[in-house]
């Protein structure tokens, strides 16, 4: 059978003698200095060959090879074909010729081979290469060539190591049979995934891998296992199916989809596959190297402590980064190293603390402890009756830092606790720093606002501070309850008080619009160091609603536990929040659900839940009394009442709002069946993982920045654009947990859509005993490198593992280089 249009030629493979030598072939490619080069794999013999113009120069080639040890596949006159229509179709500047053969001869015929721009291989598995040809393809690598495997191309050559590394992966086995399944699009910049779907749903065969590439290859697609049968040897959440490389000076492209005739006539993946072309042709460029680990550089930046002192770092809890790089981060206030802990609440000194806050300068690779505060936070470890998570718990700087020197602490002052009633006074307070010499002048404090707080029981303080794009000031309050009085649940039993204050009902704190913890606040500070309320917040604290009196105007999210972490993306002013959840290890059928440690993308205010609803609005269980032991009727998600003996704010508050991601030992985003009333059943053989890429056990999220990618910026390590819009999400720990990139659906990001694509970060924020193990707060820096702070290895203490950490990216530009491209125009 023959096509003219693509000049299709049949020949039997046999020995055939290298008409030219390897390097007579090299000699009429485009040799060295071109794409970085990514290599595991045995290093062929190098050259240093260099001609005026990428293969095929301006009249773009490409060579379809469909060479089978066996039978050839059925795919291959449709793979053909719908190449050359690609080829000849679009935009002028992308357009391209179409050759076809399946005679392995070519990659020995310098002169032929040498005007191709990429090679296809439509290849349908076996060894089609000698030695000789392998060697040409080789050198047409190395020269700068460019290279698309489909599907069964990853099943060819299979005693070659070169050969594996070009594909990157292996099958574990045959493809499935045709099933549909949906592709997370994961990379949204590569032309070859630009325009697909953020969930595309497709059949075809797909392959598992014997060797999961991720880290090795760049992904830019991957296929969920959860919407087909991936059968033996599946891969699990990271499952890759489509990714690129620069390779061995040329650049590679592998799609595992393919398999079927149908594929070629889809639109969607022809524009994959006229991407994966344009990248490998030369005819645009493409950053391939954004997710592989090698790229990236993990640097402790600060030393351990000198022996009984503080001077590098306090016990880590939280950092921030100033415009000119340098580094805020702050100590909470536990082991002073010089004085013994403090328990007795007879002793005036009990709980007195450092809170230390030091500065990092990477243009001087030097640490300044800036300031000391005395704080209420260091009673040691223990149960939640001595141990206390109090102390200097937020940072934020002024927008105008480099001219003003504010910055803004959030933190309990040991000078306002009462030990009688073992209340204390949570505050936000702003103070100057001396640019020069990196010093906080204590006595600048003009403190903004202040509230009480319960100090009998631990845990849970929050925390975080941001700003957005207005100016507002965002501030996370912990819940500050025990959960253990209601087996680890709802944590609404009434009745465990102190002096009349109950420590173990967040309907006290995280339930009330009448009260500042369990919240995130939002207020406006002024220059003179008094705040206003912007429009917009959840309340105005005018409401007349039930008599009067009974919000509070700085209410911006009620509903949360523990948010640590806040975040704010100033070119959405979309809140990131991350909060960590009660105590109870599986769900009861009973009291509700399971510990859920939680993250939400937030777009405007509201209630999230907590303690009558989490997840995606599940519901707890309302207690009894005076037997808090047994079960009332469930909460209702959508209007829930405050009807807790210890509120003094309103009794029916705004419906709960769904949040983003939730976790539990489980497993991710755990949902069950819901009966006519909407309860869902609580039963584990039941349940459904939605994000099964995270679960918990030890859990404690951690919720991190939005990436934005800045062109403009000068910083030789910044992160590059792939991760532009990227969500990082992360857990205190460094097991199952999460520590990942995730992408949102604009159209459903806080309205309770989950993310619809997640990678790992654990290669490039290491785990592991010599890693970062317990991560604590993550920043970008205006350069786009990312700071890390490690909490260390104890609890209420710093000690040699603790650390400021520096994540550097040094894979270097997308490719080909812009002077590289075949046609000037497509740049």
């Amino acid at each position: 059978m023959k096509r003219a249009p693509h000049h299709r030629s049949r020949s039997r493979r046999g020995g055939l003698a290298a008409a030219l030598g390897v390097g007579a072939l090299t000699a009429s490619l485009l040799g060295g200095g071109t794409a970085a080069s990514a290599k595991p794999y045995p290093e062929p013999p190098s050259t240093t060959l260099s001609l005026p113009s990428p293969p095929g120069g301006p009249n773009v080639r490409v060579l379809v090879f469909h060479a089978s040890a066996t039978e050839e596949s059925p795919t291959v006159d449709a793979g053909i074909a719908a190449i050359e229509t690609i080829g000849q179709t679009g935009p002028a500047a992308g357009r391209f010729r179409t050759e076809a053969t399946d005679d392995a001869s070519v990659f020995t015929n310098a002169a032929k081979l040498g005007r191709y721009n990429a090679v296809v291989f439509l290849t349908g598995g076996g060894d089609v290469l000698d030695p000789e040809q392998e060697a040409g393809l080789e050198s047409y690598l190395e020269a700068g060539g460019g290279f698309l495997g489909i599907h069964d191309a990853a099943r060819t050559e299979p005693y070659s190591d070169w050969f594996t590394g070009l594909i990157g992966a292996r099958p574990a086995g045959a493809a499935s049979a045709v099933q549909r399944a949906v592709v997370e699009v994961g990379d949204r910049q590569h032309p070859a995934t630009t325009s697909l779907p953020l969930q595309w749903k497709r059949p075809d065969k797909w392959f598992n891998w014997a060797v999961n590439p991720s880290g090795s290859v760049h992904t830019v697609a991957r296929v969920k296992e959860n919407s087909y049968t991936p059968g033996t040897g599946a891969n699990g959440w990271d499952h890759p199916v489509s990714w690129c490389r620069d390779y061995d000076g040329g650049r590679s492209f592998y799609t595992g989809m393919g398999g079927t005739v149908d594929s070629f006539a889809e639109t969607d993946f022809r524009d994959h596959l006229r991407g994966a072309l344009a990248w490998t042709t030369r005819l645009s460029r493409a950053d391939c190297k954004a997710t592989i680990t090698a790229n990236y550089t993990a640097e402790r930046v600060t030393q351990p402590n000198q022996a009984g002192q503080n001077d590098q770092i306090g016990e880590p809890h939280g950092l921030v980064t100033a415009p000119d790089g340098r580094v805020l981060y702050i100590g909470r206030g536990g082991a002073d190293s010089s004085k013994p802990v403090v328990t007795d609440w007879n002793n005036p000194d009990v709980g007195k603390g450092q809170g230390e806050i030091h500065v990092y300068d990477p243009k001087t690779k030097k640490v300044t402890l800036a300031g000391v505060l005395t704080v209420f936070g260091n009673k040691g470890g223990g149960d939640e009756l001595t141990k206390v998570e109090e102390g200097l718990l937020g940072i934020e700087l002024d927008p105008d830092f480099m001219t003003n020197g504010w910055v803004y602490l959030h933190y309990t002052p040991h000078s306002q606790i009462n030990r009688d009633t073992q209340m204390a006074e949570r505050r936000v307070s702003r103070f100057t720093l001396d640019p020069a010499a990196d010093r906080l002048d204590l006595a600048s404090e003009k403190v903004l606002l202040k509230w009480p707080v319960q100090i009998h029981s631990c845990c849970h303080a929050g925390g975080g501070m941001a700003w957005d794009s207005r100016r507002n000031l965002y501030i996370a309050t912990g819940d500050n309850n025990s959960s253990g009085f209601s087996g680890g649940y709802s944590g609404n039993n009434p009745e465990p008080s102190f002096k009349g204050v109950s420590f173990a009902d967040a309907r006290r704190t995280a339930g009330n619009t009448n009260n500042l913890n369990g919240k995130i606040l939002r207020i406006h500070p002024e220059d003179d160091g008094t705040y206003t309320l912007p429009a917009g917040n959840l309340f105005t604290g005018k409401e007349q609603d039930e008599g009067g009196g009974k919000t509070r105007g700085e209410i911006y999210v009620m509903g949360v536990r523990n948010p640590a972490r806040i975040f704010i993306d100033k070119s959405t002013d979309i809140l990131y929040a991350g909060w960590v959840g009660p105590d109870a290890g599986t769900p009861s059928t009973t009291w509700g659900p399971a510990k859920y440690d939680t993250f939400s993308a937030i777009i405007k205010a509201g209630n999230h839940g907590w303690p009558y609803c989490m997840g995606n609005k599940q519901p707890y269980r309302d207690r009894n009394l005076p037997d808090p032991g047994k079960p009332l009727g469930w909460y209702s998600c959508d209007a829930p009442k405050n009807e807790s003996p210890n509120n003094d704010g309103l009794v029916n508050l705004p419906p709960v709002t769904a949040n983003t991601i939730w976790y539990s030992p489980q497993g991710g985003g755990v949902d069950y069946p819901r009966d006519a009333n909407g309860i869902p059943s609580y039963k584990l053989e039941e349940q459904k993982i939605l994000m099964p890429w995270l679960k918990g056990g030890g859990q404690a999220t951690m919720n991190g920045p939005v990436y934005r990618y800045d062109a403009a910026s000068a910083g030789k390590d910044k992160w590059p654009s792939y991760w532009d819009g990227k969500w990082f999400v992360g857990d205190f720990y460094d097991g199952d947990q999460p520590r990942h990139a995730v992408l949102t659906d604009p159209r459903t990001v806080g309205k309770g859509g989950i993310p619809v694509h997640a990678e790992s970060l654990k290669k490039i924020i290491p785990v592991g005993t010599n890693g970062i193990r317990n991560l604590m707060d993550w920043k970008f820096a205006p350069d786009g490198s990312l700071y890390v702070l490690d909490y260390g290895r104890g609890f209420f203490t710093s000690d040699a593992k603790s650390a400021l950490w520096h994540i550097t990216y040094k894979g270097g530009e997308a490719t080909p280089s812009a002077g590289d491209l075949a046609r000037k125009a497509a740049q």
